[in-house]
């Protein structure tokens, strides 16, 4: 990514935080990042719309590379979707923008977290692909259907966790290998 490509997302991602999707302006990003409205437009030729939807890819690359941090030298399978979950979910309750933007205009945020969502989706069953493999899935499972199939339950889980509480980290062990990984995995280990 070009330097000053960050610099303008860093600086709309600071705009966003201090006055919302709605309010936030080509203007206001280019004031904040200390350059002029025509090189935030040669950057984002689509205006404001195109940069909204470039700070919201943005936001999740970085949220998805801390991820990837956080789940280096896991154990298996399991404990990467254990480690998973539990630092997607503390990110986003803890993330100030994020819950600022879906409390006061969750309608600007939506259209562009779903087009991002395919991408997400296709990126975690891409990652657990090789945990499978090593692991081994039940005779007639397949492995990428198995790996978009428990792609789009942490997905679910993430945003809607029912009576998990996926702060405790028992729970969150409890519901990976009896709610996700059961049916899916092959041999002894799955408890």
């Amino acid at each position: 990514m070009g330097a000053t490509r960050q610099r303008i997302l860093v600086a709309a991602y600071a705009c966003v935080a201090r006055w919302g999707i709605a309010k936030t302006t080509v203007e206001d990003a280019a004031r904040e990042a200390g350059i002029s409205r025509a090189t935030v437009y040669r950057t984002f030729p689509g205006g404001r719309d195109e940069l909204v939807d470039a700070v919201v890819a943005w936001a999740t690359l970085e949220f998805f590379a801390r991820l990837y941090q956080e789940v280096q030298g896991a154990d298996g399978l399991e404990e990467v979707m254990e480690r998973g979950i539990m630092f997607a979910h503390r990110s986003i309750v803890e993330h100030e923008v994020l819950q600022l933007v879906m409390q006061t205009e969750p309608e600007k945020l939506l259209p562009s977290l779903t087009v991002e969502s395919n991408r997400i989706r296709a990126g975690i069953a891409d990652f657990l692909v090789p945990y499978l493999e090593e692991r081994g899935v039940v005779d007639g499972v397949d492995l990428v259907e198995a790996a978009d199939f428990l792609a789009r339950m942490v997905l679910s889980y993430m945003s809607a966790p029912g009576r998990w509480d996926l702060d405790d980290r028992a729970q969150v062990a409890q519901l990976v290998r009896s709610e996700l990984l059961a049916g899916v995995l092959a041999g002894p280990d799955r408890s």
